[in-house]
């Protein structure tokens, strides 16, 4: 599991890395980064379950969301 996770950090990394990534596809990345940085939350983090959910989900989506904004190929070459 670890492992898996370092996989998709180094993904990642190699995405915002790379100059063909699109500009928006890396600005949704850094602002996940910083939502995930910063202590301000939308639901503060010590109200049970829905604390951490609100992250999983705006993280979530602007992963999802670069991904989607990048091209297959840049994916596919970040990949390995």
């Amino acid at each position: 599991m670890l492992a898996k996770i370092l996989a998709e950090i180094q993904f990642y990394r190699r995405l915002l890395a790379q100059p063909d990534t699109p500009k928006l596809a890396k600005w949704c990345l850094y602002l996940g980064l910083a939502y995930l940085a910063t202590p301000i939350d939308l639901i503060p983090d010590f109200i049970p379950l829905l604390g951490h959910c609100d992250d999983v989900l705006i993280v979530g989506g602007l992963l999802i969301l670069a991904r989607t904004l990048t091209p297959d190929r840049i994916l596919t070459r970040c990949r390995h």
